[in-house]
């Protein structure tokens, strides 16, 4: 066994092939560990030193650590390429049958450059993914100090098979708000209508739509828009996922013009809420962000999928339509 580590940007056409098919044998196999997701963020905002380590057993790929080193207070901490602000979850990519020795690998490569690194800083791992809970030992055994805590959550709903019974998984009250929303927004004199953009629609309008809704929607938004790194990554991210068939964009529009839109991922049998944009100034009254999250998840039970997702934060009208919290992990080692 055998772990290579690569500091320059080329590792991703070198592994491209076989980065997603080592991704379908581990644990959890999710959007933002794919190498699309990890290509794009890299060239969007290259914070530090690229270090990729990528575990080998004769001519098979068994472990990928997609991590980064940057400067600061700490010294050289390294950490997962993606972390911490527009990536939910991350994690080390490792074939679930050889997680121990692929994990004692990485450790040892780890252990073998501590005079060139002073810290590790493992964000947004998920609590069912088995990282934090071999990891850590097995730097603790080659002499790092490491701890693991809780970092964050995200709402989740276990969607059922029909929309009258995830009515009836929300609290009373809730029930009765959703319906009252719902019934007043077709109550009004104007044509209410939804759409998921696809194939039929020039994608860089909706997009521009998307993020002008998105930054009129919240002052922090605006803000992370501002950013060229941020809106680099968002405008390269969507068509990618796109082509992949792994977005979900729509919008609600009162007379034809859109007053609210979700970002959403959608892989395997998940929907992941990834952002949204809402014009509350003029229609704030009609509710339009839960009026069109209501059609979202339902949509999503009607096709079969069984997790709708909200990724991290603890909004309080995440767990008002049902989701119930799921932890996001820190390692750190030093």
């Amino acid at each position: 066994m055998q772990v290579i580590a690569y500091h320059d940007p080329n590792v991703f056409e070198e592994l491209r092939l076989d980065w997603n098919d080592l991704l379908s044998r581990a644990p959890i196999d999710c959007v933002f560990y794919t190498w699309e997701w990890h290509k794009t963020w890299w060239e969007a905002y290259q914070p530090g030193e690229l270090l990729v380590l990528a575990c080998h057993e004769d001519d098979n790929l068994l472990g990928i650590a997609p991590l980064f080193v940057t400067e600061s207070s700490a010294g050289r901490t390294a950490q997962i390429i993606g972390c911490v602000d527009v990536t939910d979850y991350l994690d080390f990519i490792v074939d679930a049958a050889r997680l121990q020795d692929v994990f004692a690998a990485f450790a040892d490569y780890l252990s073998s450059i501590r005079d060139r690194l002073d810290a590790l800083d493992l964000c947004n791992i998920p609590q069912e993914s088995p990282t934090h809970g071999i990891l850590p030992e097995l730097l603790r055994q080659r002499g790092f100090e490491t701890l693991v805590e809780q970092q964050e959550v995200c709402p989740v709903i276990e969607l059922p098979d029909a929309w009258s019974d995830y009515l009836l998984m929300l609290d009373k009250k809730q029930r009765h708000e959703l319906r009252r929303k719902l019934r007043r927004i077709h109550g009004i004199d104007s044509d209410i209508d939804w759409y998921i953009v696809n194939g039929c629609h020039d994608l860089d309008s909706e997009v521009d739509r998307f993020v002008d809704l998105m930054a009129a929607s919240d002052p922090d938004k605006q803000e992370f828009l501002q950013d060229d790194g941020n809106l680099r990554f968002f405008k390269q991210i969507v068509p990618l996922a796109q082509e992949r068939g792994w977005l979900q964009m729509n919008f609600l529009t009162v007379d034809d013009e859109r007053i609210a839109g979700y970002f959403n991922f959608i892989y395997g049998n998940r929907v992941l809420v990834y952002n949204s944009g809402l014009n509350h100034h003029r229609y704030g009254e009609l509710s339009p962000g839960i009026v069109l999250l209501a059609y979202n998840i339902q949509f999503a039970i009607e096709n079969g999928y069984r997790h709708y997702d909200f990724l991290r934060g603890d909004e309080s009208y995440k767990y008002r339509m049902g989701g119930r919290d799921t932890a996001v992990m820190n390692i750190r080692a030093s």
